[in-house]
Parts: structure tokens; sequence; C-alpha cells
């Protein structure tokens, strides 16, 4: 028997019997499990840029604008709430080897702009990289953005255990911690960073903080529909956490996941709670999410074009 279809029958035999995993929704509409919810993403526009043509990772900014960055290729690009184009900033002296994310950090050197050259598909850097740069701003005459910035700082990143593929990172505000979420283990690997240590020296060895469980093993519809990514649906792909620390969303392939921590709780505590899961958006190879500037909303786009920029209101 094919290994592939062999793996894909043994997780259809394995998520047979579990009632969370078979159930289904129709827009709008919840499942039988009221913590996943269907219909709840709106298109609010496209990304105007033809050169954004796969996009991997975005971020909210003072300006209440987002950033952008492609897989591939040192540039990053602003947008509007509605996917128009806005600009584009080369960063200098930026390797882009697979750039996946991007977070932003706020200390002492004011908000900065934390770029992650940290794919590693084949698991094989001995480090990735973090490329910090200044949030950019318009100007206050004409409304553009610079045109290039250069980076303030510059970090390698080992992980205790090996390499890792992490394609989801975030600024815990409350710990002053860096966070990232490996993307291909089950379950996937929470590791933190210090900011203070990180803008500090040039080269760091993350701390491994905790595994994350909560996101659900597809579904024998999932399997059906693609036997070869429906076993790849409940691996994350981007991540934030809202200004206030409160909240923390993660994408996989199939859904949104929305955790919650309370007041006394770290985000390695945090993560092991069930979470709010948003099925959809329906693009297949959505990437990159962000809070909204006012924190009300998720964005959510994709690395393929036509490329939707989705809205999750949340509650």
């Amino acid at each position: 028997m094919n290994k592939q279809i062999y793996l894909s029958l043994l997780f259809i035999l394995t998520t047979a019997c579990d009632p969370a995993a078979t159930t289904s929704a129709g827009p709008g509409n919840s499942t039988a499990n009221p913590s996943i919810t269907a219909g709840a993403f709106h298109v609010v526009g496209n990304l105007e840029s033809k050169k954004l043509d796969e996009a991997s990772g975005i971020q909210a900014i003072s300006s209440g604008d987002f950033l952008l960055h492609n897989d591939e290729g040192s540039k990053l690009f602003i947008i509007d709430p509605s996917g128009k184009h806005r600009g584009r900033i080369r960063v200098n002296n930026a390797k882009n080897k697979d750039w996946e994310d991007i977070t932003r950090v706020t200390g002492e050197q004011g908000p900065l702009i934390v770029i992650g050259d940290t794919g590693d598909n084949r698991a094989g850097r001995k480090s990735v990289r973090l490329y910090f740069v200044p949030e950019p701003a318009p100007d206050a005459a004409t409304g553009t953005y610079p045109d290039e910035l250069d980076p303030v700082h510059r970090l390698k990143v080992r992980y205790p255990d090996g390499p890792r593929d992490v394609e989801s990172i975030a600024f815990d505000a409350a710990s002053g911690m860096i966070l990232l979420l490996s993307k291909r283990n089950n379950p996937p690997r929470l590791y933190g960073i210090d900011l203070e240590r990180a803008l500090a020296e040039t080269e760091v060895e993350a701390e491994f903080l905790a595994e994350v469980p909560g996101f659900r093993p597809p579904t024998q519809q999932d399997l059906l529909r693609s036997p070869r990514r429906g076993m790849w649906v409940s691996q994350p792909t981007g991540m934030d956490i809202s200004a206030d620390g409160r909240l923390a969303a993660v994408l996989t392939y199939r859904s949104l996941y929305v955790f919650k921590r309370a007041s006394d709780e770290t985000w390695a505590e945090a993560f092991q709670h069930e979470p709010s899961e948003y099925i959809g958006p329906p693009g297949v190879h959505d990437e990159a999410l962000s809070f909204s500037h006012d924190q009300k909303s998720i964005y959510v786009t994709t690395e393929r074009r036509p490329a939707p920029l989705y809205r999750l209101d949340l509650p």
C-alpha cells in the first residue's frame, strides 16, 4: 500500500471516534462544538500590489496601516485596511532565506519591527535570524513612507533541541519575550527569547517553554478532500498577540484559533487551555495574520494571488 494512502487511512481511523473531528458547519453557523465557529470571516479587499504575491507575514503598525512581506525578497509592503497599496520599503543589508512572520516590539528604542527569517522546511539550518528595524511612519506632509530602512540589530537564534521550522512569531509585552511557535511538530513547540537579551547580544539560544496541544487534528473530511494536504491542516503558519496581552491568535491551514490568558498566567500556561476555533478563511495557503491597530479585529491573507484580505471581528 502506498505510504501516503496508509497514513491518510490511519488519520481517518484515529479521528472517526472524535465527535469534534467529524462535525461540519455552514456559513454563519456554529458546529456541534460551541468552541468552533464557521462563516465568521469577511473579505474587505484584495492585496493591490502585484509584487506582493507570496505574503507570509502581516503586522499592524501605529499609523493604522499594515506591514507585509513576501516569502522571498528583502522588501516590506504597506497596505491600508482594505488592501490598497501604500508603499514599499527596501530593508538594507538583510537576506531572505525564508522570511515567515513579522511582529512589533516596544522598548527603550521605541517601537521596532521584527522580521523572522525563521523558515526551515527541511530542518537543516543550524541557526535562523531575526532582523530589527524601526517602525516606519508616513511623512506628515506627504503621507508617504520611506523607501528604505536599515536594521538596528540582527540576531542569530538557535533552538535547544535542534533545528525547527517556525512560521509563527509574536511579542508578549507582559513578559517582554519574543515567542516562536514551531510548525512541523505534533504538538507544536513554543520557544521564547527575552527582548532585552535579544537586543544586547548577536546570538542566543531560545528557551523552550511548552508544547501547545490545542489544535484540532485532521478530520475525515479534511483527508478525503485532499489526502496529502489534509494531514497538515493543523500546522501553525502565523501568530499574533493583542496589545493588551489578553488574546493570542494562531493561524493554521484550516482555521484560526484564539487563546485567552488570565492576568496571572504566562502564555506557556494559557496555551494549555482549549481555544476558540474559527474555521477558515477558505484559502489553502493562508500564512499571515495580525490583530488590527484598534485590537477589535484580526486580519488574514494568503500566499497566492489573487490574495483576498479577510477580517474576523472579535466578539
